[in-house]
């Protein structure tokens, strides 16, 4: 096959799935199966959308090869997101969530007198704070669950989507065939 035909034919398939697997993130989903819902809370935005300047969802980018293109993303966590497993808890991450646990408990408003003030946000930020302790009680060692959370793979739509693009490739390689097979008057 004619390589500007491969590049166009690759370019086509990188970019509706790039714009495909963005839209799992919106859509909290891999295609048509909805993420599990994230057990800590977190303010910030969505579990793996969590920074303003995109987390794991601005850190995709799509690679292309000689006859292939494939997808990565620069962040260490992102294969355990995307497939699940376990994580052992370290101290550097105990550390981390006694921190965010003083963080959450430390914003929580006080009256005049030093008592806490009874709100939904106070709530909220309670919840938080216990959410926090109870992972930097854990133990060195103990192993947490990440469950899977796919937003790039293998999927039947990322099939149709790779059809769409040969059928598309395959009709324009026949209209130049049939032009240039017309006699010339």
């Amino acid at each position: 096959m004619n390589t500007d035909l491969t590049d166009d034919l690759l370019k086509g398939i990188e970019v509706d799935l790039s714009e495909a697997f963005d839209r799992n993130f919106e859509d909290k989903a891999f295609f048509d199966r909805a993420w599990d819902k994230r057990k800590l809370f977190n303010p910030k935005g969505t579990l793996l959308n969590v920074r303003g300047g995109g987390g794991l969802r601005g850190s995709i980018r799509s690679v292309r090869g000689p006859g292939q293109v494939s997808w990565v993303s620069s962040l260490p966590y992102a294969s355990i997101h995307n497939e699940g497993g376990e994580i052992k808890v370290t101290a550097k991450m105990k550390r981390f969530f006694w921190a965010m646990y003083y963080k959450a408990s430390g914003a929580v408003s006080k009256t005049k007198r030093g008592a806490t003030r009874q709100n939904q946000r106070n709530e909220r930020l309670n919840r938080e704070a216990a959410k926090w302790k109870a992972l930097a009680l854990m133990p060195v060692g103990k192993a947490i669950k990440i469950p899977e959370r796919r937003f790039i793979g293998h999927h039947p739509q990322v099939d149709g989507i790779v059809k769409e693009n040969a059928d598309l490739m395959a009709k324009r390689i026949d209209t130049d065939i049939k032009n240039k097979l017309r006699p010339k008057n």
